[in-house]
């Protein structure tokens, strides 16, 4: 039986460029390094960076994309930190609670957000998305 989130592995093409966004803009700890190759990690979070030059780095269509909680009293600040380094924007917040959707330097889909399940759930029982239905009342 799985037991929750292990890691997440993402395909990188300059293995340096990747570790520096991860390490100095999202303050992730750095790990270990090797030729092609770096973990990092977050409370609870272990990332893995592997070299494949053979990565596309355009952003594909999907809504496939990586969220990290942050705190309401961090999230301007950090948002702005973000903005001040040009990194790139893919989407508009639409949902509960406040987000920034965000680009790495491979153009892997991310989401820094303020709220958890519990939020999402209750704002979604005050406006449910269209034929949502709820399973905890069984």
């Amino acid at each position: 039986m799985l037991t929750g989130l292990n890691h997440l592995t993402l395909a990188a093409t300059d293995l340096n460029c990747s570790v520096a966004f991860y390490r100095d803009l999202l303050q992730f700890q750095l790990e270990a390094t090797w030729d092609t190759g770096a973990y990092l990690s977050l409370p609870g979070l272990w990332l893995c960076l592997s070299l494949d030059p053979l990565r596309e780095s355009a952003s594909a269509a999907d809504y496939t994309h990586y969220a990290f909680s942050i705190g309401a009293e961090d999230f301007p600040l950090f948002v702005e930190h973000l903005r001040s380094a040009n990194v790139r924007e893919w989407r508009d917040n639409r949902s509960e609670g406040a987000s920034f959707y965000f680009l790495d330097p491979d153009g892997h889909k991310l989401e820094a957000h303020v709220g958890d399940l519990a939020s999402r759930l209750a704002a979604c029982r005050h406006r449910p998305y269209a034929r949502m239905k709820f399973f905890d009342d069984q």
